[in-house]
């Protein structure tokens, strides 16, 4: 079958989850018998055109604009215009598969023009991000979503919580949509014997210290104020045996300001963007990963951890608790409570058999539900039946 996808991010452009999945989705679709042409965004010296493990990458340049706003209309217009141009040079696609809002004025419009079924992949909602729409800014991307999951023929969300948010949010029908969890490459994850572990820890804690580290945006989304008000409790019974590492790119102003007020700016260390060869070896020393969500679809860092063989500590909510199961894989705590975290890195730090025990399920959990062949071949089956279904329509 030959698809034609479209993602505003694909590496090295990584803006947030969906460069990785696409990155690590397609390369199997490619191994099931797949043609995949790929278009999305020039970003830096990278070529125009490549193939990346059998993925046949289009890089379209998208030029400066007024706003992010205006930045997303001319990509969709040279996505359009280059996906246009392959499908009527190379013939014969089959579907065109877009991931999410960013890119559906290009996909909405090839699918009318030549009459190919559309796969949407919802990654988020807005909605989901904000707890509501708040502003026209949000029912400008609320309303985006709502017509790319119309025009769609089929959707793919990554759990069983967000097909529940695109149903009640986006107007869907329930039996549209397809749960295909997202998942992980474990082998790409470096133990600790590969490099100079003590030494590189060092970058960030001393030898007697745990660290607890958060990977994500620095959004008020991710629970960062819950993680750092249950801060006090954990050094409270810690003391000086405990460092915060948080890892991601945004502003952290407000959060520095807020750990400030609390006395314990001395415990935290904000690294900014890490790069994912550092980040590899990063998760391979540290002692906890957090994830405090206020909203999380699925929890693609928690898979991270999971491979990295570190314990996590989530919040319940979103996907969350379908990735991590409570006492088994990980601890789950009550989403917004700062006492309910804190107990949970607490039971992680305290108690060096239980930890291993996560990690080790944890681990096992991968092969058994995350990994990218699994969910390629359930990709697959909504190509199928969604070609199938092409078939016996008169368009």
């Amino acid at each position: 079958m030959k698809i034609l996808v479209l993602s505003w991010e694909f590496p090295p452009r990584i803006i947030g989850g969906i460069a990785r999945h696409v990155a690590e989705l397609y390369p199997e679709l490619v191994k099931l018998g797949h043609e995949v042409h790929l278009v999305t965004v020039k970003s830096g010296e990278v070529p125009m055109y490549e193939i990346v493990e059998g993925i046949q990458v289009h890089r379209v340049p998208v030029g400066p604009s007024q706003n992010f706003f205006h930045w997303i209309a001319n990509m969709n217009e040279a996505m359009g215009r280059h996906g246009g141009k392959l499908i009527t040079e190379e013939k014969n696609f089959d579907i065109v598969h877009a991931h999410d809002w960013l890119v559906a004025d290009a996909a909405i419009a090839l699918k009318h023009i030549f009459k190919l079924p559309l796969i949407a992949t919802i990654h988020a909602t807005e909605n989901g991000r904000h707890n509501g729409i708040h502003n026209h800014t949000q029912l400008y991307i609320h309303e985006k979503e709502k017509e790319l999951v119309y025009n769609a023929w089929r959707v793919i969300v990554c759990s069983n919580y967000m097909r529940g948010d695109v149903t009640r949010t986006l107007d869907s029908p329930w039996d549209k949509i397809d749960v295909i969890y997202n998942g992980i490459c474990p082998e790409k994850k470096p133990s600790r014997d590969e490099f100079d572990a003590v030494h590189f820890r060092r970058h960030f804690a001393a030898d007697e210290e745990k660290i607890v580290y958060y990977l994500g945006r620095m959004t008020p989304e991710k629970g960062l104020s819950v993680l750092i008000h249950a801060a006090p409790r954990i050094i409270e019974e810690m003391g000086d045996r405990v460092k915060f590492i948080m890892i991601g790119g945004g502003k952290t102003d407000h959060w520095k300001q807020e750990i400030w007020n609390l006395g314990i700016s001395e415990r935290f260390c904000f690294t900014g963007f890490m790069s994912e060869e550092n980040l590899d070896k990063f998760q391979a020393i540290a002692d906890c990963a957090v994830f405090p969500s206020l909203y999380e679809p699925f929890g693609i860092v928690a898979l991270e951890s999971f491979a990295a063989r570190v314990p996590v500590v989530v919040s319940d909510t979103g996907g969350l608790p379908e990735v991590v199961e409570h006492g088994r894989t990980g601890i789950v705590t009550k989403v917004g409570n700062p006492n309910s975290l804190a107990w949970g890195i607490l039971e992680v730090l305290k108690d060096p058999s239980f930890l291993q025990d996560l990690v080790n399920n944890a681990y096992q959990e991968l092969e058994h539900k995350f990994c990218w062949g699994r969910i390629a071949k359930q990709t697959d089956g909504v190509y199928q039946r969604v070609a199938a279904e092409r078939l016996q329509v008169v368009w």
